[in-house]
């Protein structure tokens, strides 16, 4: 198990019933990078990662 890994787990169990859009991540998103600018990478691989999904080249 990772250490992300017990975050990721209370997200579920916190906020696990509710549907989110996928703007409301992205505001979401932007507020954690506005506040912790130093996360602006991972942000923007994680937010990367998501957005090519579903492309079939890579």
């Amino acid at each position: 198990m990772y250490f992300t890994d017990r975050g990721i787990e209370e997200l579920v169990e916190r906020r696990g019933a509710e549907d989110v859009t996928i703007g409301w991540l992205a505001e979401r998103l932007r507020e954690f990078v506005d506040l912790n600018p130093e996360f602006e990478t991972p942000v923007e691989r994680l937010a990367t990662w998501l957005a090519r999904l579903d492309d079939e080249d890579e």
